[in-house]
């Protein structure tokens, strides 16, 4: 009450709110000028406006006869502007630069805090803005100046050329443009020239200009004053506060329109901070992919709860090295697939888990390892080891961010939990990648500590010494099997005099060559299409499948269905591109398939052979790069269509030759087929069959790229 005494209320001040203008009122500002320098005096030339963008051109007459004007430059701008002859579109008709046009921009859009007020006896009278310009000189007649230089050069050049242009015949090249896809459209409306397209199809509105003291100005001003602003009509304030301020500045519905299109994945922190928490750490986690907790809690702010946050995001990220790294199926949602191999989302995440379960053994990872095991496209495991790791020379994909040992001893709890959920996803991806257990990494007591840096010789000579102890393990178990088959049913109480078994009856056994699906074929090469060796202990076959005869129903209709369905598409297949065709069907098919029981380059070419086709023994070059896998080219000889007749006479061309020219083949086919044989049907064998390069025709798959 003290304070309200010594500052007592001196005047009271009604305030009303005019509306007359409160859609066509605008501020305009000149920032070039001082405000002691007005345009009140001069000649306003012509005015137009384009409502929607508010944008406002105003030409203004120069005094040419002031000392301070240059006439000689004047005439100079004109002349360069609009030439020496002046007609009706010059822009200066009085061969002199008399005028000059200034160009408005906005300062903001958002003018709902801004109103222009009016005080007269004693009330304030407000007006809401509709735009604030500033208003600055243009200076688009030097744009036209060098047009019309332009414009004169291309004339002079073309008077000397006139002649030679009149015998000069031009090749036009037709196109039609293929049909836009939605995110197209969408980037072609966002872009820089389609918002200036469309900036310049609206059409300009001309307006009359009418002076400060014009009479019809201040018939304009008394809008400024609300109407019927005496007591009498006056109505009680029924409104709250808050609901008054609120009719008084409404909040602007354009303002989210106005603002600048961002991309898709962009999302400033202050939008982010709107969000529900659970939604922030999402988005964070899924745009960063790998992050240690302390940086995620500085990005979200010191106000939100530690406890929230280990709860929020333990349903988006794993723990990986004390790092959280985003889970996979946020990045691959159910129904995506691929845009490198059009794998569908559920084997991209099985491909990724499996890297990030790979990172938690080791700081280490070599992908050639992880696409045996997955059997995924080179670039799908580029991109899973990007998310989450660096490439280093000679030694492998290293994990991106160091250990964090401080979170690890900060919250055993959250690291016990995810501990046990990667022995859960370490027994998935067992069973789905027929991973052995002997063969496995021996997992660290809950991440337990960074692993030492290893180099790539050292780890080449680890893999050979565990490969030794595996192949004498492997050696050893299968005499103990062998011996135990061999031993005859012997009655109880009879001895049996043991000799030494030769080791010769072991080359008898029909081993068949394991399918090679690594790139290199090394000592990384674990799996023989999806059955690592440790599988066959106990059996006669080293490379994954039961020996000839004993192959599984199930299993043969199955590869064999699998070999039909791809040659009535490819006809013409080398055997290693029918082996990485076959690893990408096997990465799409369900954990636990039948294919997974092991399929060996044998048996594949035996069903090949059994589906209708035939081996071609294309005469490769003696100096050929293509290795033995790419020079064995299988095609489809039987199909039952039509064609079957002139692919064999083709099929047969190429068992003599390893290029051949179109002429040859049309003369071959027609001495064969008869003379009756269209075009068309010599485009369709050939298009099913071979590839055309340097005039020459091959056979798929053997002209080396």
């Amino acid at each position: 009450m003290a304070n309200e005494e010594d500052d007592p209320v001196i005047q009271e001040i009604d305030v009303y709110l005019a509306k007359s203008l409160a859609e066509k009122l605008y501020l305009f500002q000149y920032p070039v000028r001082p405000a002691s320098m007005t345009y009140d005096d001069i000649p306003h030339l012509s005015a137009k406006i384009k409502p929607k963008q508010q944008k406002v051109e105003l030409e203004m007459a120069i005094d040419t006869l002031n000392p301070n004007y240059c006439r000689s430059k004047g005439e100079q701008i004109a002349l360069n502007v609009d030439g020496a002859c002046a007609d009706e579109t010059s822009t200066y008709s009085s061969k002199l630069m008399d005028k000059q046009t200034f160009c408005s921009s906005q300062t903001t859009s958002n003018t709902s805090r801004y109103a222009a007020a009016l005080y007269r006896q004693g009330e304030l009278h407000l007006t809401p803005l509709h735009g604030i310009l500033q208003l600055r000189p243009s200076f688009s007649y030097l744009d036209k100046a060098d047009a019309k230089h332009r414009e004169r050069e291309a004339a002079n050049e073309g008077d000397s050329s006139q002649d030679e242009a009149e015998d000069d015949v031009k090749q036009i090249t037709v196109r039609f443009s293929r049909p836009e896809s939605e995110q197209a459209r969408q980037r072609r409306v966002q872009s820089y020239e389609f918002l200036q397209k469309k900036h310049a199809e609206e059409a300009w509105v001309h307006l009359h200009y009418y002076g400060l003291k014009d009479s019809r100005s201040e018939h304009e001003r008394q809008y400024l004053l609300c109407p019927g602003s005496s007591g009498v009509e006056n109505t009680e304030l029924v409104k709250s506060p808050s609901e008054y301020l609120l009719m008084l500045m409404p909040p602007s519905q354009e303002e989210e329109k106005d603002k600048p299109v961002a991309p898709s994945n962009v999302l400033s922190m202050a939008q982010l901070r709107t969000l529900p928490l659970a939604d922030q750490i999402k988005i964070l986690m899924k745009n960063v992919k790998v992050m240690p907790f302390a940086n995620l809690m500085s990005l979200l702010g010191p106000s939100i709860d530690s406890v929230a946050v280990l709860r929020g995001i333990q349903k988006v990220a794993m723990l990986v090295q004390g790092n959280w790294v985003v889970k996979s199926d946020i990045l691959y949602p159910k129904d995506s697939s691929s845009p490198h191999s059009g794998v569908p989302a559920e084997v991209l995440c099985r491909g990724r888990d499996f890297v990030m379960w790979k990172f938690t053994q080791s700081r280490w990872v070599v992908r050639k390892e992880v696409a045996t095991v997955t059997k995924l496209c080179a670039e799908d495991v580029k991109d899973f080891l990007e998310h989450m790791a660096v490439v280093r020379i000679n030694k492998g994909w290293e994990f991106i961010l160091p250990y964090d040992g401080e979170f690890i001893k900060k919250h055993p709890d959250v690291v016990q939990r995810q501990h046990m959920l990667w022995t859960g996803i370490q027994a998935k991806l067992e069973k789905v990648y027929n991973l052995v257990k002997e063969t496995m990494p021996k997992k660290p007591d809950a991440q337990s500590g960074p692993a030492g840096l290893v180099s790539g010789d050292q780890r080449i000579q680890v893999a050979k010494t565990k490969a030794q102890q595996n192949h004498a393990l492997l050696e050893r178990e299968l005499q103990r099997r062998k011996e135990q088959l061999r031993a005859p049913a012997v009655p109880p109480g009879v001895r049996i005099k043991e000799e030494p078994v030769s080791e010769e009856g072991e080359d008898d056994d029909d081993e068949e060559e394991p399918m090679d699906t690594s790139p290199s074929g090394g000592l990384h090469s674990r799996l023989a299409n999806g059955l690592p060796p440790g599988r066959a202990v106990g059996t006669d076959s080293f490379n994954g499948h039961p020996p000839p005869g004993c192959a599984s129903a199930p299993v043969a209709r199955e590869l064999r269905a699998f070999v039909e369905a791809t040659f009535q598409r490819q006809f013409v297949l080398t055997l290693s591109e029918l082996k990485r065709l076959f690893n990408l069907h096997l990465a799409s098919l369900p954990p636990g398939h039948t294919l997974f029981s092991g399929i060996s380059d044998r048996m594949l070419q035996d069903t090949v052979l059994a589906a209708g086709c035939k081996q071609i023994l294309v005469p490769f070059p003696p100096q050929t790069a293509a290795s033995p896998d790419e020079q064995k080219v299988f095609a489809l000889w039987e199909s039952g269509d039509m064609s079957d007749q002139h692919r064999q006479v083709l099929l047969e061309i190429f068992s003599k030759n390893y290029r051949v020219r179109r002429n040859m083949i049309q003369s071959r086919l027609t001495q064969e087929c008869g003379e009756d044989l269209s075009k068309q049907e010599v485009d369709k064998v050939l298009k099913d069959c071979c590839v055309s390069y340097g005039g020459m025709w091959y056979l798929k798959g053997t002209v080396q790229s």
